[in-house]
C-alpha cells in the first residue's frame, strides 16, 4: 500500500518535465546569443608566434 497518491506523483513527474524542457530551451538560446561564433583577434599568428618564440614581430602596430 503507497502512502502517496499516484496522481500526486503524476503530478511531480509532469512539472519536473516541464522544467527541464524550460531549462534545456533557455541554455539553447543563451549559447546562440552570446557563443555563436568564436572570436580571434587580428594578427592572432604573429601574437602567438611571438609569446612562443620570445623574438618580437615584424609588423609594428600603428595607432
Amino acid at each position: 500500500m503507497s502512502l502517496v497518491p499516484k496522481n500526486l506523483n503524476q503530478k511531480v513527474v509532469r512539472e519536473i518535465t516541464a522544467i527541464l524542457i524550460i531549462k534545456v530551451i533557455l541554455l539553447m538560446i543563451i549559447k546562440n546569443i552570446w557563443f555563436d561564433a568564436p572570436t580571434i583577434p587580428k594578427n592572432f599568428d604573429n601574437q602567438v608566434a611571438e609569446r612562443i618564440a620570445g623574438n618580437p614581430s615584424q609588423i609594428q602596430e600603428t595607432r
